[in-house]
């Protein structure tokens, strides 16, 4: 384990590429995020299998630039990359004065954010069971990601579960 710089790292992709250049003999990666004591996420990449991620609040993960590592439309249950579809609600007409009001009103009622949140569940979203082969639960996952938790602590008793609660100490 180590810390890795993720400024050049714009995907998910990118991320998972990183993590095998990391990886020996094809091993297991797992990447810790932790973002500001909000949110954190677990992205496990196993050789060339797509990687595997859990993200411990969604909807707190999408206001954050990390956050757009891990929350993929796969992961977001979204169909397609259609990006006209997504901006249609964003169409004015410029010589309408009450049309402003309207798109307004409607991105209210979508429960759309500023951040451009809208569909992002709040709370636990991905693959609870990445863990299991290292003798880390589901449930334990899934009570770690509870609201009221400390994304910080979280990480950490992950992390002395998995026998390197030194190491991630040492790289904070």
């Amino acid at each position: 384990m180590s810390e890795t710089d993720l400024d050049d790292v714009e995907t998910l992709a990118d991320l998972a590429d990183l993590a095998r250049e990391a990886a020996e003999d094809e091993e297991s990666v797992l990447v810790f995020i932790e973002q500001e004591d909000a949110w954190f996420a677990v992205v496990r990449v196993d050789g060339e299998d797509d990687p595997r991620v859990f993200v411990s609040d969604a909807a707190a993960a999408s206001r954050s630039s990390y956050g757009e590592l891990v929350l993929t439309d796969e992961l977001l249950g979204r169909e397609g990359d259609d990006e006209l579809e997504d901006l249609d609600h964003l169409v004015v007409d410029l010589d309408d004065e009450d049309a402003e009001d309207s798109a307004t009103e409607d991105d209210e009622e979508d429960g759309a954010d500023a951040a451009g949140g809208a569909g992002i569940p709040s709370g636990p979203l991905g693959d609870a069971g990445l863990l299991i082969e290292f003798g880390f639960g589901a449930k334990e996952l899934m009570d770690l990601a509870a609201e009221g938790s400390v994304p910080g602590d979280a990480l950490s008793e992950i992390a002395e579960a998995l026998g390197c609660g030194e190491i991630l100490e040492a790289v904070r």
